[in-house]
């Protein structure tokens, strides 16, 4: 599988004295990849994230994208439209009265034919579920809602990859729920590489891979399952993991030991199923 972001040695601070937000960080984000970073608030997430398309360049270091380096302002167009952004607050990024035209704004900008961007608009309002809510005024929409809007307004230009920085924390849980269905289905069905910036540790136990920053260093970076097994390291590094996953450690230490550590409920409540099942035996 081919990488679509390769982070080389990539240093980072804000200003010549300042000190490293990120400091030596190496990765590669693999196409059609979901990956989650964690970290701790202050541990460079947000960094990160500025870094992948070019909003902020590395003071040391290199970030390529598609083969581009983000440091060539020649490529720095190309860049943003394979690699869109969504942010906490959808406020910040929606721009026009009515839905349709908000997710218009990025595309009409491209200098597309009209029938194209008719297309594309009517595409990315279906993927993240607002057909309902086309002609409606933004502000009228849920705080959920309105992050949709922000998602359709990047999925209009078409980017095969979407980093989205916290876009679910002003989000009460069905808000953030159904704003996590969409990230998902775009991921699975549409094949667009996804990278999640989150404190949510259920969000991150549903992608394909986590990063853990801690302190402007990449500390771990593997399966979910083997993150949140590392239950002792995590808390070190001042996070938790799945509720699923206390649970299951809440139960072992009363004798209770399932053969793997469920991350999603869903894993949890079959385990918790096979355990009752070989004992009622």
């Amino acid at each position: 599988m081919n990488n679509i972001i390769s982070l080389k040695n990539v240093s980072f601070r804000y200003g010549e004295d300042a000190p490293y937000v990120l400091d030596s960080v190496s990765a590669d984000i693999a196409d059609g990849e979901f990956v989650a970073v964690l970290g701790y608030n202050g541990s460079g997430k947000s960094t990160f994230a500025k870094l992948l398309n070019g909003i902020l360049l590395p003071f040391d270091g290199d970030i390529f994208v598609d083969g581009m380096n983000t440091k060539d302002e020649g490529k720095l167009f190309d860049i943003r439209k394979t690699i869109g952004m969504v942010f906490q607050n959808p406020d910040n990024q929606i721009v026009a009265t009515i839905v349709e035209e908000d997710v218009a704004f990025a595309p009409e900008n491209l200098g597309l034919p009209q029938q194209e961007i008719e297309s594309r608009v009517s595409n990315a309002i279906a993927a993240v579920g607002l057909e309902k809510h086309r002609f409606d005024a933004p502000y009228k929409l849920s705080g959920g809602q309105k992050q949709r809007v922000a998602i359709a307004g990047v999925l209009a230009m078409q980017p095969r990859c979407i980093v989205l920085d916290e876009p679910t924390a002003m989000l009460d849980p069905v808000g953030r729920q159904l704003v996590m269905n969409v990230i998902k289905k775009l991921n699975k069905e549409r094949g667009i590489t996804v990278v999640l910036i989150t404190h949510f540790m259920e969000e991150a136990a549903q992608s394909d891979r986590i990063i853990v920053l801690s302190e402007g260093s990449l500390v771990m970076d593997d399966t979910p399952h083997k993150v949140f097994y590392n239950y002792d390291k995590m808390v070190q590094l001042g996070l938790d993991v799945p509720i699923s996953t206390r649970l299951s450690l809440a139960l072992r230490s009363r004798g209770i030991v399932f053969d793997t550590m469920p991350i999603i409920p869903e894993e949890f409540i079959r385990c918790l199923s096979d355990y009752t099942g070989r004992n009622e035996k």
